[in-house]
């Protein structure tokens, strides 16, 4: 998820996010660890997407 579509979305939208990209990191390095995955450059890029919405939710959370 890119940073301008994380901007747009809603705070619950945010958090309900947040949550999917956290089980699906933890599904990814559980089955990652049972047998490679064909392409695990998907660790990264939904780690770092959970790292943008944690992001911009502690970002609204100071703001306002």
């Amino acid at each position: 998820m890119k940073q301008s579509e994380v901007k747009e979305l809603s705070t619950a939208a945010l958090q309900e996010e947040l949550g999917k990209s956290q089980k699906a990191y933890s599904d990814l390095k559980m089955a990652h660890a049972m047998s490679p995955l064909e392409n695990p450059l998907q660790i990264r890029k939904v780690r770092r997407s959970i790292a943008r919405i944690a992001t911009e939710l502690t970002k609204r959370e100071l703001n306002g």
